[in-house]
Parts: C-alpha cells; sequence; structure tokens
C-alpha cells in the first residue's frame, strides 16, 4: 500500500478532527455543510463581522450561527489599510484564531484572494474556516471574468481535495466601486454573478446596493441565494427577508463604529479628564476573562 500523501494526510485529519478549541463540535466538513445549508433555510442568514477572536466570541455567545470576518476589520486591527494591503499570511493568522476560538462555522473575507488563490484557498482551510468571500476587482480593476471564474473553480478544487466544501460567497463591486456606466450596472452585475453562480459559488454578493427595487429585481434575475451589505438606508433585516434575500452582513461597520467608541474614549479623556463613555455598558473584566479560550490561539 502506498504512502499516504501530505494533503491525504491532512484530509483525512481534517475529515475525523474538531478545528475549535471547544470540546464537541462538529468536523470542519460539517461545519461547511452545515453553512452552505444556512443560505437555503427559512430564515435570512445574519452575519455580524468581526476581526479578532474577541469579536468573534462576542457574536457566537450573542446566539449567531456563524461568524464571518470582515477583511477591512481584520486590516485595521493589525495596522493596514484595506484591498489587499495585508500580507495574505497575517489575514490568514488571523483567521485561525478566530476560528480557534469559536465552535461555530466561520467563513472568511479574503479579498480577491491576493497573489496565488489555490495558496490562498489552501491556507484558509488550513485555517479552520469553512467559507470566504472572494471580490472581483484587484488592482485597481475588474478582473477579468474568465480569470474570475477560474479562481471560483479553483477553489472548488481545492475544498474537493482537502475534503472541506468550501462555501463561496463570490462578489462583485460594480454597485460598490461605481464602475461603468451606471445605467448598465444592474445587466453587468447580473452577467458576472450569473457566471460566479454557474463555476461553483454558493451565494452571490453585490456590495454598494441598498434600494429595494434594485435588490428585489437582483433577486428575481439570480434565482440564488443573495447576500446584501447593510449600510445607512438599508432595508431592515426583515423587510430583506421579504424581498428573498438569503444572506445580510455589516461587513467593516462594527469595527468602525468599535473605533468610534475609542476615539470618543478618547477625546472624552483628553479634553473632560472623565470616562463616562468607558463606563456605559462596558464588558467586565471576569465577563471577558471567562469567555477567552484557555488554550493559546497561536
Amino acid at each position: 500500500m502506498r504512502a499516504a500523501t501530505g494533503q491525504e494526510a491532512y484530509r483525512t485529519r481534517r475529515a475525523a478532527e474538531p478545528v475549535s478549541r471547544y470540546a464537541g463540535c462538529m468536523t470542519q466538513a460539517e461545519k461547511a455543510a452545515q453553512l452552505r445549508q444556512m443560505h437555503r433555510g427559512p430564515s435570512i442568514l445574519r452575519l455580524c463581522n468581526v476581526w479578532d477572536a474577541a469579536s468573534a466570541r462576542i457574536v457566537e455567545r450573542a446566539g449567531f450561527p456563524a461568524v464571518a470576518t470582515s477583511s477591512a476589520g481584520v486590516a485595521f486591527s493589525l495596522g493596514y489599510p484595506d484591498v489587499e494591503a495585508i500580507p495574505a499570511a497575517e489575514m490568514l493568522a488571523q483567521v485561525g484564531r478566530i476560528a480557534r476560538a469559536v465552535a461555530v462555522p466561520v467563513t472568511a473575507d479574503l479579498e480577491a484572494g491576493y497573489e496565488d488563490i489555490e495558496r490562498t484557498a489552501i491556507g484558509l482551510v488550513e485555517a479552520g474556516a469553512v467559507g470566504l468571500n472572494l471580490e472581483d476587482f484587484q488592482d485597481g480593476k475588474l478582473v477579468e471574468l474568465e480569470a474570475q471564474i477560474e479562481k471560483i473553480r479553483m477553489i472548488r478544487r481545492v475544498g474537493e481535495r482537502l475534503g472541506v466544501p468550501v462555501v463561496i460567497n463570490a462578489r462583485t463591486e460594480i454597485y460598490l466601486a461605481q464602475l461603468g456606466d451606471a445605467a448598465t450596472r444592474f445587466e453587468r452585475s447580473v452577467e458576472r454573478l450569473s457566471a460566479y453562480r454557474d463555476a461553483g459559488a454558493d451565494c452571490l454578493f453585490v456590495p454598494g446596493v441598498r434600494d429595494e427595487e434594485t435588490i428585489a429585481a437582483l433577486v428575481k434575475a439570480l434565482q440564488f441565494p443573495l447576500n446584501i451589505l447593510a449600510v445607512a438606508g438599508s432595508p431592515t433585516v426583515d423587510r430583506l427577508q421579504e424581498l428573498g434575500v438569503a444572506r445580510v452582513s455589516l461587513g467593516s461597520g462594527p469595527m468602525r463604529a468599535t473605533m468610534g467608541l475609542m476615539r470618543r474614549m478618547a477625546e472624552e479623556l483628553r479634553d473632560s479628564g472623565t470616562y463616562k463613555r468607558m463606563l456605559d455598558g462596558p464588558v467586565t473584566y471576569a465577563e471577558a476573562n471567562e469567555w477567552m479560550p484557555r488554550v493559546p490561539l497561536k
């Protein structure tokens, strides 16, 4: 009998062992299957995006069935601007810390996949995550359609090879980046998203859309799970569900809101020498300490 290859051994281990620090959790493959099913359940999937282990534990303890990272949130927390300024290795290392801190499925925003989509997909699985966002904007422009399709197919092949069917949330930037003629954005978005669906994506993401008419038209045109980014002026979650949306996420909003609170606390301390903002609803030290894993996350 031939010896197992490194990838075969990894696949066997991943299929049999939990990846979280918490006992009794599912295997990575089971988490992937559960996350995929969440996009087709009776209720819209709500994702409050996180950037580190502490924020992930807060979201998990609040009862969310999955944890999603924000690429901007992770980048800001590690001292980088958004849009692939952070090295892939650092992004994936943070995803790994998050995945090891929670028992629920983790999906990671990995921007456009960095320089080598195969290595990125392998790194995602090795980090313990089971899904990813993949956008089609890189180096200041839209990725060629065929190249983006091949990225999706490569992620699917890597997942099959490693025994973890990665959940792919394929994203187009046409609306968010306001690319091209506004009159053709809907048709161009549908063209790209339909191609991503046919290439093997599990959900389709259109950030930058918040009006009900366009959202409803996208749902009708795509006939596939749709992710909407919640921003100021977006419909409520209940209304998004009525429109047929499968998934709603907050992106970098929670991280930026936290940064805003930190700024207000700093300004209050600097200007008035008081601590009111810091004392308005904080997690206690005992709670925070209890919530954290007892095993190092490195």
